[in-house]
């Protein structure tokens, strides 16, 4: 895969070979995102970030990650305050954002909205997200989470066992996840979810014509036994028509240190894209898990800052320059990102 300008709409597009560039570059982030290092390899370069939808990780960590590379970000939070509430075409929001910008991020409620804004943009646009389709930095980051996290157990990826549990429908962050093991062997998927809120069928379809066992099951316990990570997701509730309807299924599926001792074993990480609903009648990753040394979930973000930066250098072509044009940080000490 040849990244130099290149939109990244869809985790389709990666092949074992791309993913392992992500994750060599993320590798050499490291000491810019623990402020060891600084870099103004994209000094001048102007990221636009656009979030028709909430947002707080996906924006922020592409802001910073941009930031750390020496660019500078201009961006729109709602859509409220852009002129797409006044009627303006995707096609028309493209050409005129990307004139004033180096590289975009959109985040959009409407699947297939990213796809369509890209064909339009003079710049490279990176999907953050168009409703419950794809996220395909988020997949790349969760996989690179997952890497590390079974390496230090001297696991891999290859011949994993994870647990995806919560709302396999709507959840985009587990469609794109599971799009990127498509590409390696013999996983085992145990799929835990209220039967209405399955994993799509065609999803399931594919991940056993690649080879790979799934189990689809509504029994939490049961399915929690015997994995080497479990990856929660919320009940998305902004994808149903009413929040009388998401409240049927909230709550249904909650981890907690009682129900992870009883039934996962010692070395299950613990994953969630977050945000995770924190509301007493949801609550699916409780609070009582917040310093298990399993818990993954704030290393997961940490991973976010590495691998966007590795996507803007990739598409920016600046890998080397990156290096070349950095220097040692004196003010800052990075013990406060160890984990």
């Amino acid at each position: 895969m040849d990244f130099r300008g290149s939109h990244i709409t869809s985790v389709t597009q990666f092949d074992r070979a791309a993913i392992e560039r992500v994750f060599d570059v993320a590798d050499s982030m490291q000491p810019f995102a623990r402020r060891e290092r600084r870099t103004n390899a994209l000094d001048g370069a102007i990221l636009g970030n656009m979030f028709f939808e909430p947002s707080t990780r996906t924006r922020f960590s592409f802001g910073c990650a941009f930031n750390l590379l020496g660019g500078y970000v201009r961006e729109t939070s709602d859509i409220k305050t852009s002129s797409i509430s006044k009627g303006e075409s995707l096609y028309d929001t493209a050409r005129v954002v990307s004139g004033y910008s180096d590289i975009i991020v959109m985040r959009h409620p409407q699947a297939g909205s990213v796809e369509e804004f890209a064909r339009a943009s003079r710049v490279p646009v990176i999907n953050g997200g168009d409703g419950p389709n794809e996220h395909p930095s988020q997949a790349l980051l969760d996989l690179y989470t997952i890497k590390k996290e079974l390496n230090a157990n001297g696991r891999k990826i290859d011949g994993m066992r994870i647990a995806m549990v919560g709302d396999l429908k709507h959840g985009r962050t587990v469609h794109s996840l599971s799009q990127l093991l498509l590409l390696f062997n013999n996983i085992t998927f145990t799929l835990i979810s209220p039967l209405e809120l399955k994993m799509p069928e065609g999803i399931v379809s594919e991940l056993r014509a690649a080879g790979h066992s799934v189990i689809e099951t509504d029994d939490m316990e049961k399915g929690l036994n015997d994995n080497d990570t479990v990856y929660l997701t919320r009940i998305q509730e902004e994808r149903f028509s009413s929040r009388l309807e998401a409240n049927i299924y909230r709550g249904r599926f909650k981890l907690n240190q009682e129900i992870y001792t009883r039934n996962c074993a010692p070395n299950t990480v613990i994953m969630h894209p977050l945000p995770r609903d924190s509301r007493e009648d949801a609550n699916e990753l409780d609070n009582d898990l917040n310093q298990h040394p399993n818990l993954a979930i704030f290393r997961q973000t940490d991973n976010g800052v590495v691998v966007r930066m590795a996507l803007f250098a990739l598409i920016l072509d600046v890998v080397e320059l990156v290096e070349a044009k950095s220097s040692e940080v004196k003010w800052y000490t990075a013990s406060r990102f160890d984990n």
